[in-house]
């Protein structure tokens, strides 16, 4: 179901704050081929394991910012210093096992650019370089993994990924519009 809002827009469930309702209207869902952006979102997905994306959404602007705008060849050379400083730092979220992660993950994303050309080459080969399309009603019938996130995750896993399990592997999916998880009485059904 989608739910009216007072601009008379009908939103997926979710968007309930002003922050989660600007990230539906503008991003969530969008296909993305953007390399620096689908960095962004594999280790904000991987960051938000555990929590709410309303969390991730209010720290986004603090992770572009340590993170070097999620450059991945710049977080690729982070080191010890540069953990233990992001550590320190209220503003993201401070687990060694997520903030060391990225650094590899940076690593390895910047392993699949050269092997691929580009990430985005790799990643939309999992749905055969074009979104699906879904036709939920209500958010409830929205799946946490599909055969597709299950393989991403899978492949992502033998390259050394982590915090890449399947679930965190379908929101990367559904952030990035390789999936079309609108329902579909939002307005932004069709718009994607």
């Amino acid at each position: 179901m989608a739910t009216l809002h007072e601009d008379g827009k009908k939103r997926c469930d979710w968007a309930k704050n002003p922050l989660a309702v600007a990230y539906h209207d503008e991003e969530w869902g969008s296909p993305l081929h953007d390399d620096r952006l689908l960095f962004e979102f594999l280790i904000l997905e991987g960051a938000q394991a555990g929590l709410s994306w309303d969390t991730i959404l209010k720290k986004r602007p603090h992770y572009r910012k340590v993170y070097k705008r999620f450059d991945p060849k710049k977080v690729a050379r982070f080191g010890k210093a540069d953990v233990e400083r992001l550590l320190a730092d209220p503003g993201i979220v401070r687990n060694r096992l997520k903030v060391e992660s990225s650094i590899q993950n940076a690593k390895l994303f910047l392993e699949v650019q050269k092997e691929f050309g580009s990430f985005d080459a790799y990643i939309w080969d999992f749905v055969g370089g074009k979104p699906r399309l879904n036709r939920w009603k209500q958010m409830g019938q929205v799946p946490a993994t599909t055969a597709e996130s299950d393989a991403m995750s899978k492949a992502l896993k033998k390259r050394g990924f982590r915090f890449v399990g399947s679930t965190i592997c379908y929101a990367f999916m559904q952030a990035t519009g390789m999936v079309n998880d609108h329902t579909t009485g939002c307005f932004r059904y069709r718009q994607v």
